[in-house]
């Protein structure tokens, strides 16, 4: 293993650490996205903003699992097109709301990532 690998694998590992201490449910993340109103002045509220935080340290750490994966020659989750893939809030609460009520207690990270390896499934 190069030091890059290493440095990426370590890297990793400690944010997944510390996502795993702080992980935000989808159970919480809906009860939260039901209380702010749906009107410009929800960008202003401090839930909104914390949602937002969830939703973009998901996808960091998405992207970082998939760089890692493709560093070790390992088959990615998710095969996205190039680019940044953009999500929207209403498709993000529909997809969200379609969980069973009894799996809303996995984390925002892992509902996402099951939905980006079912909306840009790799190759086989």
């Amino acid at each position: 293993m190069n030091r890059k690998t290493l440095g990426t694998a370590v890297a990793l590992v400690v944010m997944l650490a510390a996502t795993a201490v702080e992980a935000m449910t989808v159970r919480e993340f809906l009860a939260t996205a039901a209380g702010i109103p749906r009107n410009p002045t929800a960008l202003l509220r401090s839930d909104t903003r914390r949602l937002m935080a969830e939703v973009r340290g998901a996808g960091a750490t998405l992207r970082s699992e998939h760089e890692a994966a493709l560093a070790a020659g390992r088959r990615p989750v998710y095969c996205s097109p190039e680019g940044r893939i953009s999500v929207s809030a209403d498709a993000l609460l529909a997809r969200f709301n379609a969980i069973p009520e009894s799996r809303r207690n996995i984390s925002v990270t892992q509902a996402m990532r099951e939905w980006m390896a079912e909306r840009y499934p790799c190759p086989a």
